[in-house]
């Protein structure tokens, strides 16, 4: 009877989520069918129709974007808002290349052994490392909810596209200094250093700089902090540097940020 039922809710949901997908391929030629078929496995589905019923969300619109680890889908809630739904890929061995993010991190101590269960650690690794950021007001999307391999988050965008990355935006020293402040805000603030800052992971907003993708974010306490920091200030300075923009010396801002 229990499996009939779960059957059931979930063709309903599945009816649910295709029937309100309103793209048949992403822009990077990912195609909705296999988003469908590799990301709403039975367990996904069952873990957003929970959501559904909690009402953190009221339906699924479809996918927007989609990356090796993730794919991020366009959800409503109930008051009309829209909403951030980054489902993470449990089929996907990536994650086996994210254990040096979470091992030496004394928040996630009891890694347990498995693709799924460290799925589900790195989506409640983000949400929190999401929420540090948020509280201590730093510029990320509003985490909503983490259940499983599935994390709410408030949308960065407009009727379903998410914002342009700093990759895809012109740039300015003002863009410059903006991205700086964020890394000096995350470690001073948050007490934590992003692991994975550049231009693919900053969106430039009309409101300014938003910082996202923080699943690699390490507290302070990991024993690779320096090293992480070291490699966020580079990245993002040699991108700035590229795009003439004036910088800073990286090792001076490493010891400001430090001191």
């Amino acid at each position: 009877m229990t499996d009939i039922l779960s059957k059931k809710l979930e063709s309903k949901l599945d009816k649910k989520l295709i029937s309100k997908s309103k793209r048949k391929t992403l822009e990077d030629g990912f195609k909705k069918g296999k988003v469908v078929n590799e990301v709403l496995d039975k367990p996904t589905v069952m873990t957003l129709y929970k959501m559904i019923k909690d009402h953190v969300i009221a339906y699924v619109n479809g996918a927007v974007s989609a990356g090796k680890e993730s794919v991020l889908f366009w959800g409503v809630a109930d008051d009309n808002s829209n909403v951030a739904l980054k489902i993470y890929l449990v089929s996907t061995s990536n994650f086996k290349k994210r254990e040096p993010y979470i091992l030496g991190d004394p928040r996630f101590s009891n890694l347990k052994k498995g693709t799924k269960n460290l799925v589900y650690l790195w989506a409640k690794k983000e949400y929190r490392n999401l929420t540090q950021c948020f509280d201590a007001g730093i510029p990320v999307p509003k985490p909503l909810h983490v259940t499983n391999n599935v994390l709410a988050m408030e949308f960065v965008g407009e009727n379903g596209a998410p914002g342009k990355s700093l990759l895809d935006s012109p740039v300015n020293e003002n863009d410059y200094n903006q991205a700086i402040q964020i890394i000096d805000d995350m470690y001073r603030k948050a007490k934590l250093v992003h692991g994975d800052f550049s231009e693919y992971n900053v969106f430039k907003t009309n409101n300014g700089l938003v910082v996202f993708d923080l699943g690699s974010a390490v507290d302070l306490r990991h024993p690779n902090t320096q090293e992480f920091l070291k490699r966020d200030i580079n990245n993002i300075t040699r991108f700035f540097r590229k795009r003439g923009v004036s910088v800073e010396d990286p090792v001076q801002v490493f010891e400001e940020i430090v001191k």
